[in-house]
């Protein structure tokens, strides 16, 4: 028997009769992530070629790195502490427990983080990332882009249409709770906006001024803040102090609103009856804010549990679709 008749077929030739990338069958022949469709098919090219796995390539195969990153556009550690993000990151565990991938954190909103970020990657010391509070031109979205891995959004950036994400409807969302301040007879509606300079609070702010403009109501009654406890209660103090006649406020997050509770309180405003109160998020904590707090909720834990779900899919070789998630309005005593 001639040499060329004894030549193993190659890992390349069972992509190729399977119809998919040589990385799939290599994660098929491996026992690792991958759609049935792609299972079965690498498993038929396997049969007709008669492939076998050379021991060393597959040992070398197996050496991915086992985990994914979620990488988070912000560089203060205590991030980690806020609810919003720790509900995150419960979802996406959720999702990973069944699989063996392990979840690694990094804050990427410095030079030093981004390059720190581009080293674990280019090292392949993950096999996906998920990129999530992303704000203005953010290098860390391009720097995604460039990298061979699976990337998923959470959320979009304020500029570009990412192929993977996961989002929340939050233009409805703020809609639907502006227009509830109004169908409650308030007329004075004050808002608390997010940071500008991300696609979360800009969604958010134009819901409100659309349910404002279709009521023909004044909507220049508005403060930007950050999205934390402490900058909503300074927001809701600028507003007091500039607009003392307004009878409503919608901050866009469940944060931004308990400080603007608190600062209220301060200010010998009663909530509801003098300025009733709505947030975004329906935190755990919003049901225990005094009064308690009427929110939009958006699922919270899901957008971290799609994420991942995403991540593992584009790692098998799939090609699933952005998902926007609904949101509803819970109400409590803040704006009954």
């Amino acid at each position: 028997m001639g040499t060329e008749a004894r030549r193993r077929p190659t890992l390349d030739e069972v992509a190729l009769r399977a119809g998919v990338s040589r990385s799939v069958a290599s994660r098929v022949i491996n026992d690792r992530d991958a759609s049935r469709n792609a299972r079965e098919a690498v498993h038929k090219a396997v049969r007709e070629l008669g492939y076998v796995p050379n021991p060393t390539a597959r040992a070398l195969a197996t050496q991915q790195a086992g985990s994914v990153l979620l990488a988070v556009s912000h560089d203060d550690p205590e991030l980690f502490a806020d609810p919003f993000f720790a509900q995150v990151i419960v979802g996406i565990n959720a999702a990973l427990e069944k699989t063996d991938l392990v979840l690694m954190l990094l804050l990427a909103d410095t030079d030093h983080g981004r390059a720190r970020l581009e080293r674990v990657l280019r090292s392949r010391r993950a096999d996906g990332i998920m990129l999530l509070n992303l704000h203005g031109d953010d290098p860390l979205y391009h720097l995604a882009q460039q990298l061979d891995l699976p990337v998923v959004l959470g959320g979009r950036p304020l500029r570009g249409e990412p192929a993977w994400y996961v989002d929340a409807d939050n233009r409805g969302g703020a809609r639907l709770a502006t227009e509830h301040l109004i169908a409650s007879g308030r007329r004075r509606i004050a808002a608390i906006t997010g940071r500008e300079d991300t696609q979360v609070g800009a969604a958010r702010y134009q819901g409100y001024r659309e349910a404002m403009a279709v009521a023909g109501l004044d909507h220049t009654r508005v403060e930007p803040a950050d999205f934390t406890e402490a900058g909503g209660a300074q927001a809701m103090a600028r507003l007091l102090d500039r607009r003392p006649d307004l009878d409503a406020v919608f901050a866009a997050s469940d944060m931004m609103a308990a400080g603007a509770l608190r600062t209220l309180t301060a200010a010998g405003r009663s909530v509801p009856g003098d300025v009733a109160v709505v947030g975004f998020d329906d935190l755990p904590f919003a049901r225990r804010t005094d009064p308690p707090l009427t929110t939009v909720h958006q699922p919270v834990q899901d957008l971290g549990r799609e994420m991942a779900k995403m991540l593992i899919s584009l790692m098998a070789g799939e090609h699933p679709s952005p998902l926007i998630l609904p949101t509803h309005l819970v109400l409590r005593a803040s704006a009954p």
